[in-house]
């Protein structure tokens, strides 16, 4: 057995045993916070785990057609609703990085494009992609995103619970038995083709965003009527709870006393600025409370997701936010970087 596969197998083995301790205890969400507790304790201890590259990346699609099938004409009819909530993406991700980036070049002692994508709330990978061609550190950059997803993820569900009352128990799907076999295939489809299609168009976040807009269409459409499978769910769950572990394979002390106490540092700064601009969502009455938590909520698209589905929040509501914020970041963040190095700002060596 080559290397890459003996470290998948152990991937696999400690996501089980996380998945099976996590519901045997009857702990929250066990397909994605066990799989991520047993592959992120065994990456802490030195394992050498392996992530499942295009297969997890494509169990990404699952949610992205859950997404796209809870787009219906009266989602679109609120649209106009959500504008004034969504108005505040902007000066929500403005003030991330006027704090943000002092933050990490002033106390951190980061480099400016490492401090500057650091600080800058979008996609996992796209922050490392771009922080990495700016001249970035590219590990600090996965460090410290990826401790922002795990503390949002791990977060999130506890205030959730206690803070806002969600029960945490809305129906994730019906059963696979239960979901017409033609939907099952014209799901498939979607997933692949919008997956793939939107690699080639270059559509960031495009397994994600790809499946969403076929299935947003063929819903619309009238073609589409119901949500991808509760074991499809499930499963995406389980990928994205070990892609978030196996992140953290081959930390070093060193990296845990900078990198990883600057990012969980951060979290705290992101959790005030978060809870600042949902609760000003909220009281100017743009948002119910829990949509508004989850819609400013700094963690990853795919995880807040499924956080908005297990609480019965207003999907449509929850995503169009998140994908705002995820554009603006994505493509406002190389023309600000660009900004930086015109000034004339130098990193630091």
């Amino acid at each position: 057995m080559s290397a890459e596969w003996h470290g998948r197998c152990l991937t696999l083995g400690f996501a089980l045993a996380g998945l099976a301790v996590f519901y045997l205890s009857g702990l929250p969400l066990p397909f994605l916070f066990g799989p991520m507790a047993g592959c992120l304790l065994a990456a802490l201890f030195g394992v050498q785990l392996k992530g499942f590259g295009q297969v997890s990346v494509g169990a990404r699609t699952i949610l992205g057609v859950a997404v796209g099938t809870s787009i219906t004409p009266a989602v679109l009819a609120k649209l106009p609703q959500m504008a004034a909530s969504v108005a505040l993406i902007p000066l929500y991700i403005a003030t991330i990085g006027l704090v943000g980036v002092p933050f990490f070049r002033k106390i951190c002692g980061f480099d400016l494009p490492t401090a500057y994508y650091a600080a800058m709330p979008g996609g996992l990978q796209d922050m490392i992609i771009f922080g990495q061609e700016a001249g970035g550190d590219p590990r600090a950059l996965s460090l410290i995103h990826a401790t922002r997803v795990l503390i949002i993820v791990t977060v999130a569900p506890i205030l959730l619970t206690h803070l806002y009352g969600a029960g945490l128990t809305n129906p994730i799907g019906a059963p696979i038995s239960q979901v017409p076999a033609f939907e099952l295939i014209l799901m498939a489809v979607a997933a692949l083709i919008g997956w793939k299609g939107g690699e080639r168009l270059g559509l960031f976040g495009a397994s994600i965003l790809g499946p969403m807009i076929i299935a947003g269409a063929l819903s619309l459409g009238d073609v589409l009527h119901s949500r991808p499978p509760a074991e499809a769910i499930l499963a995406a769950q389980f990928f994205i709870g070990m892609g978030v572990g196996v992140h953290y394979v081959g930390v070093t002390m060193a990296e845990l006393r900078k990198t990883i106490v600057a990012g969980v540092a951060f979290v705290l700064i992101l959790a005030a600025l978060a809870a600042f601009f949902a609760q000003l969502a909220n009281r100017l009455g743009l948002a119910p409370a829990i949509e508004a938590f989850l819609a400013f909520a700094p963690g990853g698209q795919a995880e807040m997701t499924v956080l908005a589905i297990v609480a019965g929040a207003d999907l449509g509501l929850v995503i169009t936010h998140h994908l705002v914020r995820i554009v603006l970041v994505i493509t406002g963040a190389p023309l600000v970087a660009k900004m930086f190095t015109r000034t004339g700002s130098r990193p630091r060596d």
